[in-house]
C-alpha cells in the first residue's frame, strides 16, 4: 500500500479509536452493537490496517451509536 494512504488509515483509526473510548465502548461493545463487525475487523480499522467498504463503514456507525457522516469528521 502506498505510504499516504497509510497514512491515511491510520489516522481514521485513531479518530475510530478515540470516538470508541470516549463513550466508554470496548470493541466488543461495538461488535454487539453492529450488524456483522467482530472485534477483529475493529481493531484492524483503529490500527490502520483495514481500508474498510462503504457498508462497513454504516456498520461500524452502528455498532458505535454515530451518524456515518461523524466518523468522517477528521482532519486529513
Amino acid at each position: 500500500m502506498e505510504k499516504h494512504k497509510e497514512e491515511k488509515l491510520k489516522k481514521f483509526g485513531l479518530h475510530i479509536k478515540k470516538l470508541r473510548t470516549e463513550l466508554d465502548l470496548s470493541q466488543d461493545n461495538v461488535a454487539l452493537n453492529s450488524d456483522k463487525l467482530i472485534k477483529a475487523t475493529i481493531s484492524d480499522i483503529e490500527n490502520g490496517k483495514r481500508n474498510l467498504s462503504f457498508t462497513t463503514l454504516l456498520d461500524l456507525a452502528k455498532g458505535l451509536g454515530k451518524h456515518p457522516k461523524e466518523l468522517l469528521d477528521l482532519d486529513l
